[in-house]
């Protein structure tokens, strides 16, 4: 080769360089521009930096699911109000709706609305619909968030507050008082049996499953099945037991009822239920963590235990106080927070307060039917209330099986 042919090689591999970016050529290949290396694909001339505008756009879907979260939650109250007027006006004696709110206005002192027309509506309505209304509501509201803290702790859609065992200890006291005839309590003692009952039951089941500083879900889940067959086993030798008047009452109290509501019953169980809801909330960062997995949350300092101890504090507290003057009723804590994360997602910041509403609404609309579906009767909420959730945690675990790809 002769020297100009060499000299012209090496002034036009010069002029490449200069044309690709100074520096010459990247390891993998690429031409380096400034601005950040080049897309894939992309012409010499744009200088767009790579990873911008690719993958998923995370704002657009957060402000989806923010837009998503809040539709529900307008809905939900929307519901929730409707729901509890017409639970309010509809029975034995219809106040118009419109009456409903204006006795509602006129008890703060706002005349916007006329109030009962009827001469007894106004009785009726502060002495034996609302009280009801506010129990459902209270109840409802119980129900759901022990339910979602319950999958949240375990980890699974198919947890409710059953599993530790609080309905049926809970049950276990009722029907030990109704049977015995205690009444030192007056009207509250077959409650405040239930209620304490419930607390203790759920203090066995861990107590049992704690080993060596630790319960581990299954463990804790096995436990509490022994506990509610044992419990079961007791409430149906009670059952035989007792004569025929206290064995009605027991069966009625298992089938679960909000009639006869009292001021005096909601004034009990307001505090205790808000004051759990509270805690629930507080609770909610800790779960999502503890979604990712027992030895991820450890990692970056959740004390697991310690929150599951509190979460079945919690759970304990609000399902003993809202099974204690209205009875058992099941699937609302199992229905409602799945739904409702099939909705908006599983971030407990969302879950639990649309959890307070959605089985607010679900027991309100419940109890409307179980006033009106059957003319001069009152039927049993527990039982309307399985016969939706039923067929629903057979659907649950159709999907889980199917998602799983079978049991094994």
């Amino acid at each position: 080769m002769s020297e100009s042919t060499e000299i012209r090689d090496r002034s036009l591999r010069r002029s490449r360089r200069d044309r690709l970016g100074e520096g010459g050529p990247r390891r993998d290949g690429g031409p380096l521009r400034e601005g950040g290396p080049l897309r894939e694909g992309s012409p010499l001339g744009e200088d767009k930096p790579a990873g911008k505008g690719d993958g998923l756009d995370l704002g657009r879907i957060r402000g989806q699911r923010t837009a998503r979260a809040g539709t529900l939650f307008l809905i939900l109250i929307i519901a929730l109000i409707a729901a509890c007027v017409l639970s309010a006006a509809i029975g034995q004696l219809f106040i118009p709706p419109l009456e409903v709110v204006g006795s509602l206005l006129n008890k703060v002192g706002l005349d916007w609305l006329p109030g009962p027309s009827h001469d007894f509506g106004e009785e009726a309505l502060w002495q034996v619909r609302f009280p009801r209304v506010v129990m459902t509501v209270l109840v409802g509201a119980a129900l759901a968030v022990a339910g979602a803290m319950m999958q949240g702790v375990f980890g699974n859609p198919l947890a409710e507050p059953g599993v530790v065992g609080v309905s049926s200890g809970a049950a276990v006291g009722a029907s030990a008082s109704i049977l015995f005839g205690w009444s030192f309590l007056g009207a509250f003692t077959t409650p405040t049996f239930a209620f304490v009952s419930g607390l203790i039951t759920t203090f066995i089941v861990y107590t049992v499953s704690r080993s060596g500083g630790r319960t581990e879900v299954i463990t804790l889940v096995l436990t509490g099945v022994a506990v509610n067959a044992i419990a079961g086993a007791a409430i149906a030798y009670i059952t035989f037991a007792a004569p025929t008047s206290a064995r009605e009452q027991i069966v009625f109290w298992q089938m679960g009822s909000f009639n006869g509501s009292l001021w005096s019953q909601v004034g009990l169980i307001l505090p205790l239920i808000v004051f759990g809801i509270i805690i629930a909330q507080t609770l909610a960062p800790g779960l999502d963590i503890l979604s990712l997995g027992e030895k991820s949350a450890r990692h970056v300092g959740i004390n697991v235990e310690r929150l599951r101890i509190i979460v079945m504090a919690v759970v304990a507290l609000l399902v003993s106080a809202a099974v204690a003057f209205c009875g058992i009723i099941a699937f609302v804590g199992l229905v409602v927070p799945h739904i409702i994360r099939m909705i908006i997602g599983p971030g407990h910041r969302l879950l639990l307060p649309a959890s307070v509403l959605g089985g607010a609404v679900l027991l309100s609309i419940a109890d409307l039917a179980a006033r009106t579906l059957v003319e001069f009767a009152d039927l049993p909420i527990g039982m309307l209330t399985s016969l939706v959730g039923g067929p629903f945690f057979f659907y649950l675990i159709r999907r889980s099986r199917k998602e799983s790809g079978g049991w094994a």
